[in-house]
């Protein structure tokens, strides 16, 4: 019996890693990922940066008091939420410890992972760093820590790089997270559930 040759995947997900929404879709589109190669399909990962608050600066500030202050005291009961909902996929969303944080040199951080083959888990290390841990992922030495404990021995992406990929992902219109596309298939926007992710992922490896 002839057998039938599972083509690459390709997936490609634009995030950031302080949105609790591209953590969440993250978690289950890696569930989704691993199933799918489990069964012997290539899956291919493309990582995209894009800056939810590009004027959070560096120094750490209480994440809450700035949704606060940005957004209204309802944050707080929204945020509280989102922890409970989050709970359901092993996610924990510690806001009450989470620091605001600038993700330019994060975003680095992951394109110098992924030149290492590494992305997926230092993608996955700084999300649980910024929303479990509440370390400040706008910090050159917790980078450096967190990088280490991936295997990725520097950040040597070029800055001018990931500039230019903030931009191009500006120019393709893209202005919420996460955004995640598979291939030739579709492109779902906001987080889905896993089922979905999986679905996508089996058509677009049989061929569309």
């Amino acid at each position: 019996m002839e057998r039938t040759e599972t083509k690459s995947v390709k997936v490609e997900i634009v995030l950031d890693v302080i949105c609790a929404a591209s953590y969440i879709a993250f978690v289950r589109l890696r569930r989704a990922i691993e199933r799918t190669r489990a069964d012997g399909a290539r899956v291919e990962v493309a990582v995209k940066p894009f800056r939810l608050a590009p004027d959070a600066g560096f120094d750490g500030k209480p994440l809450l008091d700035v949704l606060t202050a940005k957004f209204g005291e309802h944050v707080v009961a929204e945020t509280r939420q989102a922890t409970a909902d989050a709970v359901r996929d092993g996610v924990i969303l510690a806001y009450e410890r989470a620091v605001a944080a600038d993700t330019f040199e994060a975003h680095r951080l992951i394109a110098s992972a992924a030149a290492r083959g590494l992305a997926e888990p230092m993608v996955e290390r700084l999300f649980r760093a910024h929303f479990t841990d509440g370390l400040n992922i706008a910090d050159l030495g917790t980078l450096e820590r967190l990088a280490a404990e991936i295997g990725v021995d520097r950040n040597d992406a070029a800055a001018d790089g990931v500039r230019a990929e903030l931009v191009g992902v500006h120019e393709r219109g893209i202005r919420s997270v996460p955004r995640i596309s598979f291939g030739e298939g579709p492109t779902m926007v906001g987080a889905r559930p896993e089922k979905a992710y999986l679905q996508a992922l089996r058509t677009a490896g049989a061929g569309g």
